[in-house]
Formats: C-alpha cells, sequence, structure tokens
C-alpha cells in the first residue's frame, strides 16, 4: 500500500513539473517591460453627452454594443474653486485609458479615441510620476495617437513583428483596466487580420486575453516581451470583457507614428473606386477560379482608377504585386501607398487578367458599396420574367437624370422573385460564366433570361439611388 501511495506522489510530481514546463512564465516580461507602461486621464469640457462615442451607421444598440470603446468616462467633481469673475468653472468630464513609451525621451503611444477632445492630458508612470502631455498627433482612422511628455531616460518598449506572430500563441496585456493600474493579463492569439465595422485600415489581431474599460491604448507583448500590438476594441454587450478583443498589429502602429511624429498627419493613397466583397456565387457568375478580389461596381470620373482604364465589374485581384484576397484587403493596400508613388493594379475581366499602372492620389477613403431607398415607380401591367420580377426601358430624360447610357427598371417584384432586387432599381448589366452584357431592352433581358439553364448562375449589375452593387442569383425558375 505505501508503495503505491510513493508511487502515485512521484508520478503527480513529475506531472506538475510536467505541466509547470509547458505553461509560460509572465514574471519576467513585467518586470522588465512594466515600467514602460502608463495610465492615461484626460480632463475636457463637457460640451455635449459623455456617453458612449457615436459611430456613423451604428444607431441600433446592439450593433452599438458590438464594438464600444472601451474608455469609461465619468463625470468630474461638481465643487471647485471659481471662475474669473466670481462664475462657475465649465463642468468637465475624465477619461482613463494606457498607454506605452516608445522613446527615452518621452513619445508615448496611445489610442486616438483615448485622448479625442481632450483639454489636458496627464501621464502617470509606474513610480507615480505625472506629466503633462500634449498631443504631436492622432489618427483616427488607425485609432492610434502619438503623444509626448517633458522627461528623459525614461524606460521604453521595443516592437516586434506582428507577422511572425502564430494563432494559438501566447500574448500578454497591461494597463489600466477600471484604473487599476499595471494590471496584467494573458492569454492566447485567437485570429489574425480581422476586419470589423467601419475599419478599413486595420488587420486586427484578435485574442481572448481579459480587456476591460482603461486597457484602451496599453500594450499588447509577445513571450519575447516585445509589443507586437495595441489594445483597441473588445467584442461586447454589457461593455465589460466577453471574451474577444481586438487589438491594432505594431507594424500598422509604428508606420502610422512615423507619419505623426515627422508630419502630425497620415497621408493616405487613394484610387477612387467603390467595391464590393467576391462572394463564392460572384466568382462562378465571373468566371474567376475562385472568391477572391474586390469588385469594382463604379470608378469615380476623373479619378486614379478611371484614367488607368479600371471599368465598373472588374476585379481587382491584386495591388502593386500584393494581392488582394478579400475586398477589406485593397483599402488597406491602398491607403497605405504614398500619394503620387506609381502602382499596378491586376484586374479579371471578361475572362482573363489584365494588368493596369495609375498614380495613386491622396484620401478621401474607398468606399463600399451600400443600399439606397429606390425612388417609387409605377409597375407595368407585364409578365414577370424568370426572376420574378418585371422590367422596363427607360426614356432618355431617365436615363439622363440617372447618368446612364443603359439599363432597366424594376417596376414590379413578385412574392416568389428569385432576384434580391427591389421596385424601382435599374438593372445594367448580366453577368453569366465571364461574359458581361448590358442591358439596353426588356426583350433582349428576357430572351437571353429564357436561354439559360435552370440551375444557371448569374450576376447583375443593379444601381439604387447614387449606388451600385451587384446581385447574384443562383437558379431559375422553369421556362414559361
Amino acid at each position: 500500500m505505501k508503495t503505491m501511495k510513493a508511487v502515485a506522489a512521484l508520478w503527480l510530481a513529475a506531472f506538475s513539473l510536467v505541466v509547470q514546463a509547458q505553461l509560460p512564465d509572465f514574471t519576467r516580461l513585467v518586470e522588465e517591460q512594466g515600467n514602460a507602461v502608463v495610465n492615461i486621464s484626460t480632463t475636457q469640457a463637457v460640451r455635449r453627452s459623455a456617453a458612449v462615442p457615436q459611430v456613423p451607421g451604428m444607431e441600433d444598440e446592439d450593433v452599438l454594443e458590438f464594438f464600444r470603446r472601451f474608455i469609461p468616462r465619468q463625470p468630474g467633481p461638481g465643487q471647485g474653486p471659481q471662475g474669473p469673475e466670481g462664475r462657475a468653472p465649465r463642468p468637465e468630464s475624465r477619461s482613463l485609458g494606457s498607454g506605452f513609451i516608445i522613446s527615452q525621451d518621452g513619445y508615448v503611444l496611445t489610442n486616438a479615441h483615448v485622448v479625442e477632445g481632450a483639454d489636458e492630458i496627464t501621464v502617470k508612470l509606474t513610480d507615480k510620476r505625472e506629466y503633462k502631455a500634449k498631443v504631436i498627433g492622432a489618427d483616427r482612422r488607425t485609432d492610434i495617437a502619438l503623444i509626448k511628455i517633458d522627461a528623459t531616460g525614461l524606460p521604453a518598449v521595443r516592437f516586434g513583428d506582428p507577422a511572425k506572430l502564430k494563432v494559438g500563441e501566447w500574448v500578454v496585456a497591461i494597463g489600466s483596466p477600471f484604473n487599476f493600474e499595471n494590471t496584467v493579463t494573458a492569454g492566447i492569439v485567437s485570429a489574425k487580420g480581422r476586419s470589423l465595422p467601419q475599419e478599413n485600415f486595420v488587420p486586427f489581431i484578435q485574442t481572448d486575453v481579459a480587456i476591460n474599460p482603461g486597457n484602451s491604448g496599453g500594450p499588447l507583448f509577445n513571450l519575447r516581451g516585445e509589443v507586437v500590438g495595441i489594445n483597441s476594441q473588445i467584442y461586447s454587450r454589457t461593455g465589460g470583457f466577453m471574451g474577444l478583443s481586438f487589438a491594432i498589429p505594431a507594424d500598422v502602429a509604428n508606420d502610422v507614428l512615423k507619419q505623426l511624429k515627422e508630419k502630425g498627419r497620415v497621408a493616405r493613397g487613394r484610387i477612387g473606386v467603390v467595391i464590393q466583397e467576391v462572394t463564392r456565387e460572384l466568382a462562378t457568375s465571373f468566371g474567376l477560379d475562385r472568391a477572391r478580389g474586390a469588385l469594382v461596381n463604379s470608378v469615380e470620373k476623373g479619378s486614379p482608377a478611371e484614367k488607368a482604364g479600371v471599368e465598373a465589374s472588374d476585379i481587382i485581384v491584386a495591388f502593386d504585386g500584393k494581392a488582394v484576397e478579400s475586398s477589406s484587403d485593397l483599402p488597406r493596400l491602398v491607403g497605405g501607398t504614398r500619394p503620387g508613388s506609381n502602382a499596378t493594379l491586376d484586374v479579371w475581366r471578361k475572362g482573363a487578367t489584365k494588368k493596369l499602372t495609375l498614380t495613386v492620389a491622396e484620401l478621401p477613403e474607398e468606399r463600399v458599396a451600400s443600399a439606397e431607398k429606390p425612388r417609387p415607380q409605377k409597375s407595368a401591367e407585364a409578365q414577370a420574367n424568370r426572376l420574378g420580377i418585371v422590367v422596363a426601358e427607360l426614356s432618355a430624360e431617365q436615363k439622363k437624370e440617372r447618368q446612364i447610357s443603359n439599363g432597366l427598371v424594376v417596376t414590379e417584384v413578385r412574392p416568389d422573385a428569385r432576384a434580391d432586387v427591389r421596385k424601382g432599381d435599374v438593372l445594367l448589366m448580366l453577368v453569366h460564366k465571364g461574359q458581361h452584357t448590358e442591358l439596353k431592352s426588356v426583350e433582349q433581358f428576357n430572351k437571353l433570361l429564357a436561354s439559360l439553364d435552370k440551375s444557371a448562375v448569374i450576376t447583375l449589375q443593379v444601381k439604387r439611388g447614387e449606388a451600385t452593387a451587384f446581385v447574384t442569383i443562383s437558379g431559375l425558375t422553369d421556362k414559361g
């Protein structure tokens, strides 16, 4: 019996040693890098409600909570000394966030939303010293800000390469959640290259590291003690941590901070196209080998893309030699190109790849296709086609008003319609197996549909208001 107990004890001890050998030890990392992480508080006059910042296009409460910026904003004390002429000072709000020192002479990196609208910024070091900071520059599109304090000989972080970061790798966050300074949390990289709503220029690092209000702007370290990201956003329906957090990759931050330090702003490229994602069905319709690239809905007049010969219905599969796997890749690649630079585009057009050259212009940013409410149109008394819709030809005046040379207007959508279109939409083009056909008459359109197999996959270019988009239909009704 004693022998069995001794063997069991030895087995447990060995197992414990194996587990300890496999689990990471963060103590050295924290000891070496923790002093470079700072607490940031800001003060600003209350000019409007200090509620959660509003995000355009995200008015729905559930959607608004999806990517809630995590800065606790609490009203400051109402009591205090009186202002000039005996008037009470303006009410103030305070924001709490994190940051980290990137150079010994006092440059600090944080999130743009941490310092946005601040009248006064205070940086607190781990040794309790406090400094007033000034904003060198902030970039809202990547949510990065560079601030400066008047100090020297400070501990500074070193950057790592997020491209070498692997999914499943351990990472550590240090920050001030709920104003608990230098709090350390750890987890793993859950995914890389995440695209988030309203965020076109950042391929986020997703982790399961516990991030809460106040962590915003703090560093994300790999186990070598290198900063690989800046903690920026969380997925939350409560405002607190729910297992998903997102960090801005260090290489994106480095590129931005260099421009902020030099010019106080970030210059980004633009080519002037409206794009949408290429689905599997769209790829089939356009004769592309697989779902990849960015489908061009429209080209801005006078833009670099138009001058280079880019056409609506082109699929951009590469920009300046770099593959465009998803439509979200294109704004990042174009935005990261200096205005005035020459670049190449590889476009898939009518079953073949074509290479174009253009000169990149400077922002405003790329847009994506959006739906707008169409103008009501009168229904036509006619038979529905194999899509379950009725279309009519446009008058010369209607074409001029819409600035199009061809197209058919949808006048009726039957309950069993196969096409996801609305009354008032204008159909510009039909794509099938890589063949592009401009729609000029009802007879032409219905004959074209009648000639297709029941299982055919087609794509329609649809104009709705000022926006255009490509709509894919898989399968048609039986021939009438």
